[in-house]
């Protein structure tokens, strides 16, 4: 009964090879029509073979945090950085710490590279906080003529209507001292102070000016830093806010330079906005950035413009602070809640980098461009060719050695290749769109590799068939006794490659992980190009006369391979020796 099973099996297994071809053929037509209907006919290339930037940032040890710069951190700003730029639509963005306190970011060369350039080192320490007091931009040495203090600023970002927010002026002061007073008076309030305090405030203030003269020492300090203040300096600007901790009253520049404020605490962080867009208001004209709050964060923006909305100006405003300078600072009429916007001297895409850091959150450190390297699109050219040439150059030499040792053989073994390299290149195009594979220049090197692996599956079962037929088969029944065993042999070897590029993809970054992915990618379609093109083309080759009648170019002929005589017939002959002498 069991060599019935077996005949029928063998007959099957060679009598139905057209399906596994018929399905392979099916999915290379398939994916090669999907990379003509997606437009995206070759595979994306990564930044060493595309051109584009990369940049290595440093972080930046942050004043009363020793620790800050750690492991989780660090990956944190890996995450919050791979969003915004992914958020800006720039592809195969490779973001990667180096070493304890670098984070190295490449951004191939494409239509928003330069704006994501602009926003990976942006920190986004975004704070509410209420303004005691305005002042234009300029310094006040002690002597001179201040400035006025207006009781606004550009940009002049709305919370209520435009009116409202662009304010009118405060009385004028007549020098650093009455600009030195104003600051002193301020401090010695509450951040958001009732009307009632501040009427009192300012009585006092004129009562006693002796004693608004003489503040204790960190008051001191703040209202030099605020007078002395020179917002036209860029780095006096984003030198102001460094070191200050959200709950402590600081100064700061707006974003134009034209004014400086002195800030209260701050009332609402960033990581209290849910989610913020770029939106353009059709009755005003003006691009501007709606933002969205959390419930918690709801409720202490409702709180702080209560209390901001029962002020005089400009203690009725409060003031959007990024990065330690000031974007916005409308006035507040009402209690709000649930949601605002900045609106002001926006473009749309200023409107939109606003929009994508408040939603993508703030970075946990502050960091500095290390290094800025860029590759040009003409090396990157160079460098493609130079791997599309070792790729030729390895596939030459394996054709040349399969022609030379399994001679027709080869002709399986290249359509077997050729089977697998539209496979790979099918679908390492339609990847790029859809997970944002970019081939990079170990990526080709894991293909170069690739051809071996492939290879060396046909030359194991080649090897195998080759066997049987020296036992004295056919290459018929050869080619199906030798497959079981080529069989696990290739599902052995290639689960070996595919363990070790799994393992490499995980414990590695950046350019090695395209190594490793494209290297596991071609062991899978290793598997698949074995079992359903290079064994069923070998069934059908076997019933033709050039291979099955062994042919000295076939690779396969018996007197080449020292074939020995039938097994079946030496079996007989020896059972019709044995007997006699067993009777």
């Amino acid at each position: 009964m069991a060599a019935p099973k077996k005949g029928r099996g063998s007959t099957g297994g060679q009598g139905r090879p057209g399906r596994a071809l018929a399905l392979i053929l099916i999915a290379m037509v398939a994916l090669t029509g999907g990379i003509f209907l997606s437009g995206h006919t070759t595979p994306r290339l990564g930044i060493d073979l595309a051109g584009g930037t990369s940049i290595t940032l440093k972080a930046k040890s942050q004043p009363g945090k020793p620790d800050a710069i750690n492991e989780t951190n660090m990956n944190t700003a890996v995450g919050i950085i791979e969003r915004r730029v992914n958020g800006l639509g720039v592809s195969e963005a490779e973001v990667q710490t180096q070493g304890a306190s670098n984070i190295i970011v490449n951004i191939p060369k494409g239509t928003n590279s330069k704006q994501a350039r602009e926003q990976v080192g942006t920190t986004a320490q975004l704070y509410f906080r209420p303004v005691l007091t305005v002042a234009d931009g300029a310094p006040t040495p002690e002597g001179s003529a201040s400035p006025s203090a207006t009781g606004s600023a550009k940009p002049s970002a709305k919370a209520t209507e435009p009116e409202t927010a662009s304010g009118s002026k405060a009385t004028p002061s007549d020098g650093a001292t009455t600009q030195g007073r104003a600051v002193t008076g301020a401090l010695k309030k509450d951040a958001t102070p009732t009307p009632k305090a501040s009427t009192s405030g300012a009585a006092e203030s004129s009562k006693s000016p002796a004693a608004t003269e003489a503040p204790d020492p960190a008051t001191a300090a703040l209202q030099k830093k605020f007078t002395e203040l020179d917002c036209a300096d860029k780095e006096a600007r984003v030198a102001a806010g460094v070191g200050v901790k959200p709950e402590d009253p600081t100064v700061a520049c707006s974003s134009e330079g034209d004014a400086k404020y002195l800030l209260g605490p701050a009332a609402v962080s960033g990581t209290d906005v849910d989610d913020a867009k770029a939106q353009f208001d059709q009755q005003r004209g003006i691009w501007l950035v709606s933002m969205e709050f959390t419930d918690k964060g709801s409720k202490k923006f409702q709180t702080i413009t209560k209390k901001l909305s029962a002020q005089q100006s400009p203690q009725n405003q409060f003031a959007i602070a990024l990065d330690g300078e000031v974007v916005s600072a409308p006035q507040v009429n009402e209690a709000l809640s649930g949601s605002a916007e900045i609106s002001g001297s926006f473009t749309q895409q200023s409107a939109e980098d606003l929009a994508n850091v408040l939603s993508y959150g703030a970075l946990p450190l502050s960091f500095s461009e290390d290094t800025v390297t860029t590759v040009t699109a003409a090396l990157g050219g160079e460098q493609l060719q130079a791997g599309l040439i070792a790729g030729a150059i390895g596939l030459a030499l394996v054709v040349i050695y399969l022609v030379a040792y399994y001679r027709g053989l080869a002709l399986i073994a290249l359509l077997s290749l050729l089977a697998s390299g539209i496979l790979t290149y099918t679908i390492m195009a339609l990847l790029g769109p859809a997970i944002g594979f970019a081939l990079n220049l170990p990526a080709v090197c894991g293909a170069i590799v690739a051809i071996g692996i492939t290879a060396d599956s046909f030359i194991v079962y080649f090897e195998r068939i080759r066997d049987e037929i020296r036992e004295g088969r056919t290459l018929r029944p050869a080619v199906e006794r030798a497959w079981p065993r080529a069989r696990r042999t290739i599902l052995v070897s290639d689960f070996v490659s595919f363990l070790a590029a799994a393992v490499l993809f995980l414990v590695t970054v950046g350019k090695v992980q395209g190594f490793a992915f494209t290297l596991g990618l071609t062991t899978v379609l290793d598997v698949v190009v074995v079992f359903l093109f290079t064994k069923p083309v070998m069934t059908l080759m076997a019933r033709t006369k050039f291979f099955g009648g062994g042919h000295p170019w076939s690779g396969l002929d018996p007197e080449r391979l020292g074939a020995q005589p039938p097994l079946r017939r030496s079996r007989r002959v020896n059972a019709r020796t044995d007997h006699p002498k067993e009777a």
